[in-house]
Order: structure tokens, then sequence, then C-alpha cells
């Protein structure tokens, strides 16, 4: 007699169980880059879990699955839109303070000018300045993945004061710039922006 493997265990039944690890990946980026562009096309009041899963090809409830409710998505997208920008807090570690506005600068910057790291973070930000969740949210990241990582690492007085003076200075040209592209700061040459900020961003940062 030939053995068979018990019920429940064969491939069939594989089959039928949960996604590959592989799948369910794939299926979260699908849906975080919906809703991104949900967020970025409609505003956060306007994006709804069933506009983000038809977006992404999939049923609401699997969005709730992955993330939950509609403010922890926006925050998941933010936290992967913000990605290249939470490396910050590094740019103060690779060289002396002294040159620590100029590099922070420069590094913040470089992330906003990349076409493919802008378009993420737009998103992000025009929802973040039209509903005050949504800035809830982009705040409380900003504060415990950016600013506190950076406070640390100054070791100065007023730390954490010195470092949102700083991102204030970045944050705010960055808007000005590239969301609300006031002219001729929309137009003019990243160098010479990183050149009148850097400075400044420096004297938040290490000035007595």
């Amino acid at each position: 007699m030939t053995d068979r493997p018990p019920a429940g265990t064969g491939p069939a039944a594989r089959r039928r169980g949960r996604p590959p690890r592989t799948a369910a990946a794939d299926t979260r980026d699908r849906i975080l880059t919906a809703a991104r562009d949900e967020f970025s096309e409609r505003g956060y009041e306007k994006t709804s879990v069933r506009g983000i899963a038809k977006s992404a090809g999939v049923d609401s409830a699997l969005v709730h699955h992955y993330f939950g409710t509609k403010e922890q998505v926006f925050e998941a997208a933010i936290t992967q839109s913000f990605g290249p920008v939470l490396q910050a807090p590094q740019a103060i570690e690779e060289g002396p303070l002294d040159g620590v506005g100029e590099r922070l600068a420069r590094f913040f910057f470089g992330v906003w000018e990349n076409p493919a790291t802008r378009a993420p973070l737009l998103a992000v930000v025009r929802s973040a300045l039209t509903n005050d969740t949504a800035a809830a949210v982009f705040r409380r990241i900003v504060a415990t993945q950016v600013l506190r990582r950076i406070a640390v690492r100054l070791e100065l007085p007023d730390a954490e004061l010195r470092a949102e003076l700083a991102a204030a200075q970045l944050v705010g040209t960055a808007i000005l710039r590239y969301v609300i592209k006031v002219e001729p700061l929309a137009s003019a040459d990243p160098e010479e922006v990183i050149a009148r900020l850097a400075p400044v961003v420096q004297g938040h940062l290490t000035d007595p």
C-alpha cells in the first residue's frame, strides 16, 4: 500500500495557504506605492482606503491587514518616502562639526534635486500641509527619526532646539522651492542655495 501524505499537507494545501513571503512583500510595496500616489493626487482628506486598494488592485481588507487605518497607511508611506532623508543624521558623523552646516544642506538638497526621491517627498509634504492629521504624522516622524537623532550627535546645550531651527531653515526653503515654487528661489542654482543656507544651518547647530 502506497503511503499518502496526511490530509492538508500536500502541494494543493500549500497552494491554498498564505502566499509566499516574496508575494506578500510585493503586495505590500504595491499598496504603499498606490497610497503615495493617491495622497499626492487627492490629498489626505480625499484619499480613502478603498481608493488605495482599488489603485493597488487589491481588496480593502488587505490594506487594513498590512497597515490598519488610513492614518497608519499614510505613516507607512511617509516612512518609505522619507527613507533617504532619514539618513541625514549621518551627515553629522562624516566629519568635524565646523563643516556640518554645508554637509547637511548639501545632503538635504541632494535628495530634493533628485527626481526619483523628490516625487514621493512632494506627495507626503503636500498632504501634511493641508490636513492636521497628516501634519501630526509628518511631525512625529521628522521629530523622532531625524531631529532627535541629530540632537544626540551635537552634544551641545539646547541641542533639540538647535536641530529644530536648522531643520526649519532647510524644510522651509524646500517647501518654497519645490512645493510652492516661489521665484527666483525655485529656479536658483542649487549650489547657490546651499552656499547661502549652509552658514545659517551651521550657526543654528554650533554657534554659542
